[in-house]
């Protein structure tokens, strides 16, 4: 149950002020139709994370677990540093919209946009972590709802009262935690 509620909070929290979270904004302010742009969001990242967490497992059954234990608590806090990085919206990533409806839009542009994105990368590494696909998939699944799908419906007046350094600061923390866990050999009696 821990890989999903760490998952669930870690990518709610570093999703916020993320490119793809600014996408939600941009497609539902261009479109204005929710439903479909929440279920490309979720079908999208359901894939991506998939994969993801795939090869996580991947990892987890080739890696030996001493140096798996280094190479994520190095991740972990790289992905710290990455998080309060800002991302910025790509106008490409949209112009798509126009040719594929609100539904394909919204899931070409998602899919692509989390291709090598830091929720992709930290689904990897929980994965491999956790040792638990389908709780990290779910979580980091519900953790981009979580920060998308207000996105949706409040669109720019949402960013605007979010202290995004805070949150950015939040989610950079709680990444360098289990960073500094993972090193410290914190979760060994995980299965890997």
């Amino acid at each position: 149950m821990s890989a999903f509620l760490v998952s669930t909070g870690v990518i709610a929290l570093a999703e916020i002020g993320d490119k793809t979270q600014l996408l939600a904004f941009l497609l539902a302010t261009r479109f204005k139709k929710p439903i479909p742009i929440i279920l490309g969001i979720t079908v999208a990242t359901l894939i991506n994370h998939g994969l993801a967490g795939a090869v996580g497992s991947w990892i987890t059954n080739t890696i030996d677990p001493e140096t798996l234990r280094w190479i994520l608590g190095v991740s972990f806090i790289a992905m710290a540093v990455w998080t309060l990085i800002p991302d910025k919206i790509e106008e490409e990533e949209t112009q798509l919209a126009t040719k594929l409806g609100v539904f394909g839009a919204t899931f070409i542009t998602f899919f692509l946009a989390e291709m090598g994105d830091k929720t992709q990368i930290a689904t990897v590494a929980m994965s491999a972590h956790y040792g638990d696909v389908l709780m990290v998939v779910a979580g980091t699944t519900l953790g981009m709802l979580i920060a998308d799908v207000p996105a949706v419906f409040a669109g720019d007046k949402l960013s605007e009262k979010i202290p995004m350094k805070l949150v950015h600061r939040i989610a950079a923390s709680m990444f360098a935690l289990l960073g500094v866990a993972t090193l410290l050999g914190v979760g060994t009696d995980f299965a890997f």
